[in-house]
């Protein structure tokens, strides 16, 4: 079984004002989270506005989704303790006037150094699906054939609408601010392991990045573990709706690797118009379609279907075809994340908007009841699948 692993990033906001506090450590010094901090599972962010949770290497959906429901409770209740709450959205609604502080590490000290507005801009939050690859030249040739399927991701699991006070019209505004750093969005094509190298080792030398961690690209092989990377979604609202991802982006990836180890040619995907599909993702989730790697404009449910076509065998060798349909459904029934926001907003203002949002909002109290009805395995296992 190919193995996977999931961060989530949430934001902290004050409960009355909805502003983002910065209260990282005070959540992370909480009862309750010192072992889970040890263990790696709650880790800081760049903004001291956020924090990140990181389940351990999982094998199936239902432990991935018992995971994340025991790092958002434990989350919730420490923050709640700390005098906030976390919230899984993609982008913060509101901000205040001063910029929220830098975590104090030396690495993020020195990303505020290069990246001074944009880094009080990025309170943004992701979801990342580790999956386990058997190489490295599998993996960049994995790489290279998830790349016209990112876009349908972006599109599916835009979670950011609004940015301070307003709304953005994009359906994932997270997508546009990470955009705006050196090396980001869609990865380019690699010819092979040794290419993927050099043109890395070249951002390295060319300082452009700092390290390979600042490779922001929506898809990535990871340096530190054997893994492929996949960062293209927004944080999502519910635990149900991270692990109908974490099952998608899994298939996905197998299905590269697949497709890689037969050979199989590889699609055509014009760069420009990889560029062009992930901004229209970004800005329209799945109300207008999606623009597929040939510049065909396809329909949400033409596009749905070919993602689901396109995973069909991989998602039935993990014994993950009827689950991923069934939270499939309950996804389509409820919106698209982004359009909860939004719906939530006009129905209640933002007191609603954070309810809904929040990781003990009555939709992920929902997913805990569906989850814990298939039952949550024991936390166990090096949480090392991930990395920041």
């Amino acid at each position: 079984m190919i193995t996977l692993g999931v961060e989530e990033e949430y934001l902290l906001l004050d409960p009355v004002t909805a502003l983002p506090v910065p209260l990282a450590d005070e959540v992370r010094a909480a009862s309750g989270l010192q072992a889970m901090t040890e263990a790696r599972e709650i880790k800081s962010e760049l903004l001291q506005a956020q924090l990140e949770a990181a389940t351990p290497v999982c094998t199936g959906l239902a432990e991935v989704g018992g995971h994340l429901l025991r790092l958002r409770h434990a989350v919730s209740a420490a923050a709640q303790k700390a005098g906030c709450r976390p919230v899984a959205c993609g982008a913060a609604p509101l901000a205040g006037g001063a910029p929220v502080p830098v975590t104090g590490e030396g690495r993020y000290l020195a990303l505020q150094a290069q990246g001074a507005r944009l880094v009080d801009e990025q309170l943004v939050n992701g979801m990342h699906v580790h999956v386990g690859v058997p190489g490295r030249a599998a993996a960049v040739g994995a790489l290279n054939r998830l790349r016209p399927w990112l876009p349908v991701l972006v599109a599916m699991g835009g979670n950011s609408p609004l940015w301070r006070g307003r709304d953005t019209g994009f359906a994932s505004w997270r997508t546009v601010v990470f955009g705006r750093w050196p090396v980001s969005g869609p990865p380019p094509l690699f010819e092979g392991p040794d290419d993927y190298d050099r043109r890395v080792g070249a951002l390295l030398r060319a300082g452009a990045i700092m390290d390979t961690g600042q490779l922001y690209w929506q898809a990535r092989v990871s340096e530190r573990y054997p893994t492929l990377e996949v960062r293209a979604l927004d944080v999502q609202l519910t635990v149900e709706d991270a692990v109908l991802f974490a099952g998608i982006v899994r298939a996905l990836v197998t299905t590269a690797l697949r497709e890689e180890r037969e050979g199989a040619p590889l699609a055509p995907c014009p760069p420009e118009m990889l560029h062009a599909a992930n901004w229209h993702a970004a800005r329209y989730g799945l109300h207008r379609g999606l623009i597929d790697a040939h510049g065909r404009r396809r329909g949400p449910g033409e596009a749905v279907g070919a993602l689901l076509a396109h995973i069909g065998p991989a998602l039935d060798e993990a014994g993950d075809t009827r689950e991923v349909n069934r939270l499939l459904r309950l996804f389509l029934g409820r919106g698209a994340p982004a359009d909860r926001q939004r719906r939530a907003l006009a129905a209640g203002g933002l007191t609603a908007l954070t309810a809904l949002a929040s990781t003990e909002s009555p939709e992920s109290a929902e997913s805990t009841e569906s989850m814990e009805g298939r039952g949550s395995p024991e936390s166990a296992g090096d949480p090392g699948s991930t990395e920041n």
